[in-house]
C-alpha cells in the first residue's frame, strides 16, 4: 500500500510541465488515415467469431442543461426533451448495428455511463437507455456497471431507478464545494445538497460511491481547499478522482469565461494537489494510478497492492475486457486491436447513423510494437515501475529521456528498471504526456482527447 509522502519539486521544474493552454497534438488527425466504419465493421464481425471474448460497453449521454466553465467534455446543452429522445434514437441504431456484427447477446463485463450528464435524462429515458442496450447484450448481476450523475439532477427515486436498472456504482461531480469557487466556474451545488445526494445513494445500496473532485479552479486557496477535503472524507466516498484543471480554450471556447489571473500558479497548483495526496492518504485511502483514492478495503487498493491492476479508455479495473466499444458521439473504443473514436460532431454522428454506416471519426490498427507500448504505459502507471525488458524496442527513446529524469529525484534507476519516486509520482501525469505530439508513445494512448 502506498504510504504518506513528502515533496520537494522546484518552481523550475513545475515550469517545464506547465499545464496552461498546452497546444492540441497535430498528429491526432493522422490516426483516421485510412480507417472508415466498414472498417470498423469488419473489426466487429472479427471479434463476433471469437465468442469467448469479454467485452465492455462506454456509452456518451453529451447532453447538460447548462455549461460549466471549466468543463472540456464533448457536450451539448439543451433544454428539449424530444432532442435527447432522437439521440436516443440514433443510439438505438448504433446499439443494433453493433449487435448485428458482433451476434446478439453477449455477455457485458463492464458498462460505464457517462457524459455530459447522463441523469439529466428523464426516468423513462434512462430505463429505455438500458433496454436498449440489454436488447442485443446482456447486463448481467455481476456486470460491472457504472454511471455518472450530477448531485443537481439527482433524487431518491432516480437513484432507487439506477439501481433498479442494474447500476452498482456511481459517480458524483462534486468539483469543490467552496461557493465561491463554484460561483467562478458557473457549478453551484451546496455542501448539503451534495451530503443528501450521498447519503441517499448509501440508504440505496450502491456498492460504490465516488466523487471527482478538481484542483487548480479559480479562487481555490488552500484553506478552502483543505475545507472541501475536510467534507469529502467526512462523508467517506469509497473513490475519489481529483483530477487537475485542464485548460484547452482552443477546443473549450467557454474556458476563456475563467479569468486566468485567478487561477493559482504553478507552485500553488502543486500545493492543493499536495493536500490532496495528504488528506486523503492520512485517511484510510490508498493512491491509486494517477490521481485517484480509494479506500484500502476497495478492490482497486487490493489488485494494484497485487500487481494485478488494469486500466482501459473507462478508467482503472480489476476486469480487463478484451474489448471496449464506445457507443454515442465522441465514445472511444478499442475492438480487435482498433483504437477508435466515433464522430464527435454531433449532428455528423446522427447522420452517418441514418444512412447505416457507423460513426467513425478516426481509428489506427494498433502494430505489435503499438500494443507493446500500451502494455508498457500502462505497467508504469499502475505499478509505478518501468522495466527496461518491457521498454525494449518500443520505447527505448522514452526510457533514456524517463531516466534523465534521476537527476531531478523524478525516477530512480535501478539496474533494469526505472522506478518512480515519491516526488516523481506526483509529477507523473506530465512525465507520461511530456511533448506527446511528438513521442512515439502517443499513438499507444487511450482517449483521442488531450487527457491521459
Amino acid at each position: 500500500m502506498t504510504n504518506m509522502v513528502s515533496v520537494d519539486i522546484s518552481p523550475e521544474l513545475l515550469t517545464r510541465f506547465s499545464c496552461f493552454d498546452r497546444p492540441d497534438p497535430p498528429a491526432a488527425d493522422a490516426w483516421s488515415e485510412g480507417f472508415t466504419g466498414a472498417d470498423y465493421r469488419q473489426a466487429l464481425r472479427d471479434v463476433g467469431r471469437n465468442p469467448d471474448d469479454t467485452l465492455a460497453l462506454y456509452l456518451h449521454i453529451p447532453f447538460c442543461p447548462g455549461r460549466c466553465l471549466y468543463c472540456g467534455c464533448n457536450t451539448t446543452v439543451t433544454h428539449n426533451s424530444q432532442r435527447i429522445d432522437g439521440y436516443l434514437d440514433a443510439l438505438e441504431r448504433e446499439v443494433e448495428m453493433v449487435g448485428d456484427a458482433i451476434g446478439a447477446g453477449r455477455d457485458v463485463l463492464q458498462l460505464h455511463v457517462a457524459g455530459g450528464t447522463p441523469n439529466y435524462l428523464n426516468d423513462a429515458q434512462l430505463t429505455r437507455l438500458v433496454e436498449l442496450v440489454n436488447d442485443r447484450f446482456r447486463i448481467l448481476p455481476e456486470t460491472d456497471a457504472s454511471i455518472e450523475c450530477d448531485p443537481r439532477r439527482t433524487s431518491a427515486g432516480q437513484l432507487e431507478l439506477l439501481y433498479a436498472l442494474g447500476f452498482r456504482r456511481v459517480t458524483f461531480g462534486v468539483q469543490d464545494l467552496e461557493p465561491r469557487v463554484q460561483r467562478s466556474i458557473g457549478r453551484i451545488q451546496s455542501i448539503d445538497l451534495v451530503r443528501d445526494v450521498y447519503w441517499m445513494a448509501r440508504e440505496v445500496g450502491f456498492d460504490s460511491i465516488g466523487f471527482d473532485l478538481i484542483y487548480g479552479l479559480p479562487e481555490q486557496t488552500p484553506d478552502s481547499f483543505q475545507a472541501t477535503l475536510d467534507a469529502v472524507i467526512e462523508m467517506a466516498p469509497d473513490r475519489v478522482a481529483c483530477f487537475g484543471y485542464s485548460r484547452g480554450t482552443s477546443l473549450a471556447m467557454h474556458q476563456h469565461a475563467i479569468d486566468i489571473h485567478r487561477l493559482p500558479d504553478d507552485m500553488g497548483r502543486q500545493g492543493l494537489f499536495e493536500q490532496a495526496v495528504k488528506s486523503f492518504l492520512g485517511s484510510g485511502y490508498v493512491w491509486v494510478g494517477l490521481d485517484t483514492f480509494v479506500l484500502d478495503t476497495d478492490e482497486l487498493a487490493i489488485a494494484q497492492d497485487e500487481g494485478r491492476l488494469g486500466r482501459n479508455c473507462i478508467g482503472y479495473t480489476t476486469m480487463r475486457a478484451d474489448h471496449t466499444i464506445g457507443l454515442g458521439t465522441g465514445a472511444a473504443g478499442d475492438v480487435h486491436g482498433h483504437c477508435v473514436q466515433n464522430e464527435p460532431n454531433l449532428s455528423a454522428w446522427e447522420a452517418t447513423i441514418e444512412r447505416g454506416e457507423f460513426p467513425i471519426a478516426r481509428g489506427h490498427l494498433l502494430n505489435s510494437t503499438d500494443r507493446r507500448r500500451r502494455e508498457a504505459i500502462g505497467y508504469l502507471i499502475c505499478n509505478l515501475e518501468l522495466p527496461l525488458e518491457l521498454a525494449e524496442g518500443c520505447l527505448d527513446e522514452e526510457y533514456h529521456r524517463l531516466a534523465a529524469y534521476a537527476r531531478d529525484g523524478l525516477v530512480d534507476v535501478e539496474g533494469d528498471k526505472l522506478r518512480i519516486t515519491p516526488t516523481g509520482r506526483y509529477l507523473l501525469r506530465h512525465l507520461c504526456t511530456e511533448h506527446e505530439a511528438y513521442f512515439a508513445w502517443d499513438r499507444a494512448r487511450w482517449h483521442f482527447s488531450r487527457s491521459l
